[in-house]
């Protein structure tokens, strides 16, 4: 065999066997989630009117998902709830926990509807 064949098969062995883990994790649930969750928390911002800029903001500290969830009261209750399930879902995505992941997604999707 010449040595781009060697490398074309070798190249060919490692995409084969990266497929089968890709398949059980729960990452593209996760962005998928994630993604609808911001889109709903940017939304439900914009919805009540202007409000006073915090300490953070006059700082140019730059919003995130988490800090949105947590400046709109009751609603950014149930935001951040739905976010920390996304963060245990990753957590239990690292360590192959895939049970624990599909769960907490469905708990932070609970949250959405």
């Amino acid at each position: 065999m010449t040595s781009i064949a060697k490398c074309r098969t070798a190249l060919f062995v490692l995409l084969c066997a990266t497929i089968p883990a890709h398949a059980g994790t729960c990452t593209d649930d996760i962005a998928q989630t994630q993604a609808q969750l911001d889109q709903a928390i940017e939304k439900d911002a914009g919805s009540h009117g202007w409000k006073p800029e915090s300490l953070r903001a006059l700082r140019n500290y730059q919003p995130t998902p988490r800090s949105l969830a947590e400046a709109e009261g009751s609603n950014g209750i149930d935001f951040t709830d739905a976010l920390d399930s996304l963060d245990r879902a990753r957590t239990a995505n690292h360590t192959g926990d895939i049970a624990a992941c599909r769960r907490e997604i469905a708990r932070a999707r609970a949250i959405l509807r």
